[in-house]
C-alpha cells in the first residue's frame, strides 16, 4: 500500500488514461473492454430513469448514509429514482453472479474486490469498464492509486491489478482488535498493540473467567478477518501482500502456520466463543457489547453499531509485526461498479461519483463511517472510538500496513479459506493440513496462468 492518502502517483494517471467512451449492449469481455461513444455529466440529459442499485450496506452506520445519501441525489436529480436493494454481504456473493447473468440485471451493484467475484464478472463482460469515467470525474486527483488498482482488472479478468478500472469504493476498511475500556482497566492491561501483547491479555481475561474474544463464524466471512490479523502481524504486509497477489511466498510457509497455530492454540483453549462456528457474526459482537468479552476482531464497519451500544467504553487498535510495523488487512470496501447491461451508464457512473466522492465523505464521518479518503482536517475528539478509528487508519496507511482480503487470492479462495478456518477453529484439521489446503488451491490457480 502506499504510505500517504494525499500524495497521487503519477502511475494513477497512467492507469486511468483512456479515452472517453460508453458501453455497448453486449456481455462479452471484448465488447465491454471498449466501450465505444461520448460519455457525459449531464444527468438531466438522460430523461425520467430508474437507477436499480445493489450494495450491502446493512450495518447501522452505512444504512443511515446511504439513505441519506441516496435521497439528496434524488433531490439533485429529481429525473433519477433509485431502487435500492440491500443484502448481507454472504447474500450478495450468492445472488449477485445470477442476478449479472439475466437480461435485466442492477445498473449499479457493490462487487468484492479480487478474482472470486470482480474478476469472475469481468471474464464473463459482466461489468462495464470505468477508466473513462475516472477520467471524466478526476478520480485520479482523488484516491490514491494503490486502491483503484485493487478496483482494477485487465480487461479479460486474467490478472487483478491490472490497467482498467471496474470499480470506484466508498469506505476505507481495516480489520482490528475492538476492546473493551473498562474491562481492560480493571484488568490492569494496556491497549495490545502486537499479537504477543493480545494473547498475554486473553491469558490474563480468560484466567480471571472472562471469555477473552467474542467471535462468531457462522456466515464464514468473520473467519477471514481473524485469520487475515493473526497473519499480517506474524508475517508482515509485504510478504502476505506478495502472497495474495501471487508474487511470492507459499500458504504453507512459516509464519502462516504459526498464525494457524495461534488460532487453533485459542480455540483448544477456550478463550474464543464457545461453538463459534454455529455463532453469528452479530450475535458475537452484540455479546461484546454487553460486556461479555473483552475483545473481538472485525472491521471499521462496525464502529457506529459498537459506539452506540457502548458509548465510551469501547475502543479501536491494529497489531503491529515484531519490528513494530502496524500491519492488518483491510484497504477499502466493495467497490460500487456499472454492470455491461445498464442502460443508463452516464447516470450509473453519477450517482458513484455522488456517493463517493469529498462531500459523501462528509455524510460517511457524521453518521459513523470511515470513508475511503479521510479530510485532511478530520480530527476526533481524542479517547473516542472516531479517534482511535481515524488514527489506526492514518498510522496503517502511513506506514504501507494494510494487506489485501486474503480471499482476493484466487477465483475459488474464498469458499476454500472460510471453510478451512471453520475447520481449523472447529478442531477439525491442524495448521499444517489447514495451510497445506491453502497452498492446494493457490498453486493450482497460480499453474492455470502459466
Amino acid at each position: 500500500m502506499r504510505s500517504s492518502l494525499r500524495t497521487i502517483a503519477a502511475a494513477a494517471a497512467a492507469l486511468l488514461a483512456l479515452s472517453a467512451c460508453a458501453p455497448g449492449p453486449s456481455g462479452s469481455p471484448e465488447d465491454t473492454a471498449a466501450p465505444t461513444g461520448a460519455v457525459s455529466q449531464d444527468v438531466a440529459a438522460a430523461g425520467d430513469v430508474t437507477l436499480t442499485v445493489w450494495d450491502q450496506n446493512t450495518d447501522g452506520g452505512i444504512v443511515a448514509a446511504q439513505e441519506q445519501l441516496n435521497s439528496a441525489f434524488e433531490e439533485k436529480y429529481p429525473n433519477v429514482k433509485i431502487e435500492r436493494t440491500a443484502q448481507s454481504f454472504s447474500d450478495l456473493k450468492t445472488t449477485l453472479k445470477l442476478a449479472l447473468s439475466s437480461n435485466t440485471p442492477p445498473d449499479v451493484v457493490q462487487a468484492n474486490q479480487g478474482y472470486p467475484d470482480m474478476g469472475a464478472f469481468v471474464s464473463a463482460g459482466m461489468l462495464r469498464p470505468m477508466t473513462d469515467y475516472a477520467e471524466l470525474y478526476d478520480w485520479s486527483s482523488y484516491y490514491p492509486e494503490s486502491l483503484l488498482k485493487q478496483n482494477s482488472f485487465s480487461s479479460d479478468g486474467k490478472t487483478w491489478q491490472g490497467d482498467t478500472l471496474f470499480g470506484v469504493s466508498q469506505t476505507g476498511e481495516i480489520v482490528g482488535v475492538y476492546y473493551n475500556r473498562a474491562k481492560l482497566e480493571e484488568l490492569g492491561l494496556a491497549v495490545p498493540t502486537t499479537l504477543a501483547e493480545l494473547d498475554s491479555a486473553m491469558d490474563t481475561a480468560h484466567a480471571e473467567g472472562m471469555l477473552p474474544l467474542a467471535f462468531g463464524n457462522l456466515e464464514k466471512s468473520p473467519g477471514i478477518h481473524l485469520f487475515g490479523v493473526t497473519q499480517a502481524a506474524i508475517a508482515g504486509p509485504e510478504a502476505v501482500s506478495e502472497l495474495v497477489s501471487g508474487q511470492g511466498g507459499a500458504w504453507t510457509d512459516a509464519p502462516t502456520v504459526q498464525a494457524a497455530q495461534q488460532i487453533s492454540d485459542w480455540a483448544k483453549g477456550g478463550y474464543l466463543t464457545p461453538g463459534a462456528n454455529g455463532v453469528s457474526r452479530d450475535d458475537a459482537i452484540a455479546a461484546f457489547a454487553r460486556g461479555d468479552a473483552l475483545f473481538t476482531i472485525t472491521g471499521t464497519w462496525k464502529e457506529q453499531d459498537l459506539r452506540s451500544a457502548m458509548g465510551d467504553d469501547v475502543g479501536f487498535t491494529t497489531l503491529s509485526t515484531a519490528d513494530a510495523t502496524p500491519s492488518t488487512t483491510g484497504g477499502q470496501g466493495l467497490a460500487w461498479a456499472i454492470t455491461s447491461k445498464s442502460a443508463h451508464p452516464d447516470v450509473a457512473a453519477a450517482y458513484i461519483d455522488f456517493i463517493t466522492n469529498a462531500a459523501a465523505a462528509e455524510v460517511l464521518i457524521d453518521t459513523g463511517n470511515l470513508p475511503t479518503v479521510l479530510p485532511d482536517d478530520y480530527q476526533p475528539a481524542a479517547g473516542t472510538l472516531a479517534a482511535d478509528v481515524a488514527t489506526q487508519y492514518r498510522d496503517v496507511q502511513d506506514a504501507d500496513g494494510t494487506v489485501p482480503y486474503l480471499d482476493y487470492s484466487t477465483p475459488t479462495f474464498y469458499d476454500t479459506l472460510t471453510a478451512a478456518v471453520q475447520e481449523l477453529v472447529g478442531g477439525q484439521s491442524d495448521p499444517g493440513q489447514f495451510t497445506s489446503t491453502l497452498q492446494t488451491d493457490y498453486a493450482a490457480f497460480l499453474n492455470s496462468r502459466k
